[in-house]
């Protein structure tokens, strides 16, 4: 069993967005010489998460816009009064989000290949941007 770790950023530009990030993670499964096995990949961060779904810029817009409706930028959340000073930390939203969504997906690996289907791709969701976000990808297999 053989193990691989990489860590890659992105940058980030509204404060909600999609980014589709699988052709980076395709390329450490291919520098990491692991054939068969499984990827997984880890978003350290409390206001982003990854998911698997279609690379479909308006399915990501019709994505957001039901986030928002499912937990608006703007409520009475004890996050935002306690640090109602700084708009830094106006994020409950955001927390909250990736508590439902989750900050890792896995994928099997089989022959060198992650094995997405036809229309899935790895998406970075960015709840709480503009920011510099970080992406481990842990390859394990033989």
């Amino acid at each position: 069993m053989k193990n691989f770790s990489r860590m890659f950023s992105v940058s980030t530009h509204k404060r909600m967005e999609i980014l589709d990030v699988t052709n980076n993670v395709a390329k450490i499964v291919g520098e990491s010489g692991i054939t068969n096995g499984i990827v997984h990949v880890w978003v350290p961060h409390a206001t982003a998460a990854v998911a698997v779904n279609e690379h479909d810029t308006d399915l990501w817009d019709d994505v957001l816009e039901a986030f928002s409706r499912l937990v608006p930028f703007k409520g009475d959340y004890h996050h935002n009064a306690k640090y109602s000073w700084t708009e830094s930390e106006q994020n409950a939203h955001a927390h909250i989000l990736n508590c439902l969504i989750k900050p890792h997906v896995t994928v099997p690996l089989e022959n060198g290949e992650m094995q997405l289907g036809t229309w899935q791709s790895i998406l970075l969701i960015e709840m709480d941007g503009s920011r510099t976000r970080h992406i481990r990808v842990h390859v394990i297999g033989e």
